[in-house]
């Protein structure tokens, strides 16, 4: 296991090919407990995740965001049609049925500073699923109604993202990262700090 969120951070990458090695559900549960312990808006915890692990659920879910994403990859063209494509990414989502679990990530739309709290707490997810060995990818479907309709929740929840949780299928290396210098300035907008003596 990594030893700190440095390296957990540095070695995670996007997983949309699963093996069919199944997950136990308590190292999913271990990372959702670090995940609910992060900071949030007036303390609101806005987050609840719902765990799908029922195969007739997770392809009826599957189902629903095609319908959005066929709807959405048919509405654009010109020069994003071609940056998606080039990605190798279509309409298709055979990995919400392949992940052996599918978590959901619902916000309570009345909390305050919902939307920002639930990222904090994905992003806190993504590095203790990293740490348990478990690949994910952070997935919001085109239109985020039609597979929230295939879950039992209440009023006033909008499902934010999906996230299939398993082993990588594949040993693809990760996406290049921009360099500190691209992303940090210092004082002045454009002032690198790479450019700086910070030490």
């Amino acid at each position: 296991m990594a030893k700190s969120i440095r390296e957990l951070a540095t070695r995670r990458r996007s997983v949309r090919s699963f093996a069919g090695e199944p997950v136990r559900l308590e190292e999913v549960l271990r990372a959702l407990e670090v995940a609910a312990q992060s900071p949030s808006g007036a303390n609101r915890q806005p987050w609840r995740f719902l765990i799908l692990t029922d195969p007739d659920l997770r392809r009826r879910v599957r189902e629903a965001c095609e319908r959005g994403e066929r709807e959405f990859y048919d509405s654009v063209d010109g020069d994003f049609r071609e940056w998606l494509l080039a990605q190798g990414l279509s309409w298709r989502k055979p990995f919400l049925e392949e992940a052996p679990l599918l978590v959901a990530v619902l916000m309570d739309e009345d909390a305050q500073y919902a939307r920002e709290s639930v990222w904090v707490a994905v992003g806190v997810l993504l590095l203790a699923l990293e740490e348990l060995g478990l690949s994910t990818v952070t997935y919001t479907p085109s239109d985020t109604d039609l597979p929230l309709r295939e879950l039992d929740t209440p009023e006033g929840f909008k499902l934010e993202a999906i996230l299939p949780v398993g082993y990588p299928a594949d040993d693809e290396p990760k996406k290049p990262k921009q360099s500190l210098g691209e992303v940090a300035f210092l004082n002045t907008w454009g002032n690198s700090v790479e450019a700086e003596d910070v030490s």
